[in-house]
């Protein structure tokens, strides 16, 4: 998941209660209330790819398949589809059937009628993705993937007309519940995809109505429909009264059971009535809030990490007999410095980018800005995929001397001659701004001056889509657990606004991964991503720092809360005592 920043990953908490199989009845007023520490930067599925904006879009668009909430390792199930896929042509077709009956949230595009899912409406979706106005994040998925994809893309360009009549060759609907995908070559991940926000079936009434501009409408067939949204200060949802019926798991593993997460077993979902997001910036004040019982959930701030973890990593006993719990766990969320390999001064010089990778003290950083929860990073893969290497070692440490002498031989020594470097700050909250004065008086140590340029989260995003960021903290929340999907940040053709916003290129890194995508796990493929990774640690356009771990809080009210960086359609799983 693309740029979510030092960002608080939302989630949770609200009264309710629940019986049986019925639909569900609130207890009290019924309402989540739900951290945001940034801006909301869309709601087009389309274009949703940060933490923020997809813990509301997965609320209310879903999509052919999901990940079972109990289950770990990641089992896929079917969401949308009446059933999991046949695969058939040595994996390069896909036959889906959809569930008959399932309806969008109402809107003014469908004229006061009910309006069904239809097969058609995740083609038109898919099509949105290549269309050029669009300008989709998620175009990178199905680049080079589907029949006549492509050549709709060059065809139609921006002619909307053309948009809406072009047939796609490899997107076929045999009829209103029967999708057909075909692939140009196999593509094992193809059915994580579809368990993506950008794979939401949109229907072409809504496409028309707002003229394929839906960042601020959501018309999706979710348990929660957008009610109200004030940009800069809250976004509220509302359960959506005719959402088909729909249960919690009956089943999950040891520590559901272990956990008491299966109490709702087989009972009715969803049970929140409202969810209220509030935009707070600023870590103290989401501490305060929470405190006050203003919001329901939170991941632990790090200026208040000792007032609430005890020495031994268990919740103080203050908070305990509050009522509020504290669930821990790793991520498949991890984070490194950015170069744009475009640039004339940083991209150009790779002894100047070592010299930078030399001088950061990463362990310093962990420590002061995650209360040393955060794991020193080790690979460019994040532990929890197949293939991590828990004896890989980086190419660089930090060291003063050799930092200094990789700035002498990059043409700088002592930082003689080089123009003041731009750090792009990834929001303008506090603790973004000491994230980067650490890394800008680490540089200063050896002679490099920086300049930070603060940003709000989407004005960040956005100079990462146009390719004007310099030098920056990145990171990536994995989509699915596949190395294919770290290594795709680097691949040429996905240079932004595809996912690569460093526009680092390396031909014999692109033919590696055109190999490695179309592989199963096992030893050929773990083989190629040493090879990948060698690559990446020569030419440098990363610098990796650490894994995330994150200590999250909740009231004791709570049901049914199990934290997780791929599941964000978890909304509908939670209930209150």
């Amino acid at each position: 998941m693309k740029n979510f920043g030092s960002i608080t990953l939302v989630i949770i908490s609200i009264l309710f209660a629940v019986s049986s199989c019925k639909k569900p009845k609130t207890n009290g007023d019924g309402i989540l209330n739900v951290p945001l520490s940034g801006e909301v930067s869309t709601l087009d599925p389309a274009n949703s790819y940060d933490t923020i904006s997809a813990s509301i879009v997965y609320q209310c668009y879903e999509q052919l398949f999901e990940y079972h909430y109990l289950k770990r390792p990641y089992t896929l199930q079917p969401l949308l589809s009446d059933g999991m896929p046949k695969v058939e042509n040595n994996g390069k077709r896909y036959i889906i059937k959809i569930k008959k009956g399932v309806s969008y949230h109402d809107d003014p595009a469908f004229g006061g009628k009910e309006r069904f899912v239809k097969a058609q409406d995740f083609i038109t979706q898919i099509k949105r993705l290549a269309f050029l106005p669009t300008r989709s994040n998620g175009w990178w998925l199905f680049d080079g993937k589907i029949k006549g994809l492509n050549d709709f893309r060059k065809t139609v360009g921006s002619d909307f007309e053309k948009f809406k009549t072009t047939k796609i060759e490899g997107l076929t609907a045999k009829d209103d519940h029967t999708l057909v995908i075909d692939l140009i070559e196999a593509y094992p991940q193809m059915i994580y995809t579809l368990a993506m926000s950008f794979t939401s079936p949109v229907p072409l009434e809504v496409v028309e109505k707002y003229e394929n501009r839906l960042n601020t409408k959501i018309v999706g067939t979710g348990p929660f429909r957008l009610d109200e949204w004030k940009a800069s200060s809250r976004l509220t949802l509302k359960r959506y009264p005719k959402y088909r019926e729909a249960f919690y798991p009956r089943q999950g593993d040891r520590m559901a059971n272990s956990r008491n997460l299966l109490e709702d077993a087989g009972k009715q979902i969803p049970f929140l009535d409202t969810v209220q997001y509030h935009v707070i910036k600023e870590a103290q004040t989401r501490w305060l809030n929470f405190r006050s019982k203003k919001i329901d959930l939170l991941i632990v701030p790090k200026d208040n990490f000792r007032t609430a973890i005890d020495p031994s990593g268990k919740i103080t006993s203050d908070l305990s007999k509050e009522g509020i719990k504290l669930q821990t766990f790793p991520t498949l969320t991890y984070w490194w410095l950015s170069f744009n390999m475009k640039d004339p001064i940083l991209g150009k010089n790779r002894n100047l980018r070592l010299a930078i990778a030399h001088a950061i003290d990463v362990d310093r950083y962990i420590e002061l800005f995650t209360n040393n929860t955060g794991q020193r990073a080790n690979s460019i893969y994040p532990p929890g995929i197949p293939g991590y290497d828990a004896a890989a070692e980086l190419p660089y440490e930090y060291n003063l001397e050799k930092a200094r002498k990789f700035l002498a031989e990059a043409g700088y020594p002592e930082g003689k001659g080089l123009e003041v470097l731009t750090y792009d700050v990834r929001g303008n909250s506090a603790t973004n701004r000491q994230q980067a004065d650490f890394v800008k008086s680490e540089l200063a140590k050896i002679g490099i001056k920086i300049t930070e340029a603060l940003n709000t989260f989407p004005g960040f995003l956005e100079k990462a889509r146009k390719g004007t960021l310099q030098f920056w903290q990145d990171g990536w929340a994995m989509d699915y657990p596949d190395a294919e999907n770290s290594l795709q940040l680097l691949v040429t053709k996905n240079h932004s606004p595809g996912p690569n916003s460093t526009f680092y290129a390396n031909e014999e890194f692109d033919k590696l991964f055109a190999k490695l995508k179309l592989l199963q796990d096992g030893p050929e493929k773990f083989e190629l991503m040493k090879k990948m990774e060698a690559i990446i640690h020569k030419d440098l356009p990363w610098v990796m720092q650490y894994y995330s771990r994150n200590y999250i809080l909740f009231n004791e009210r709570l049901r049914n809360y199990r934290h997780s960086d791929l599941i964000y359609n978890n909304l509908k799983y939670l209930n209150i005592q």
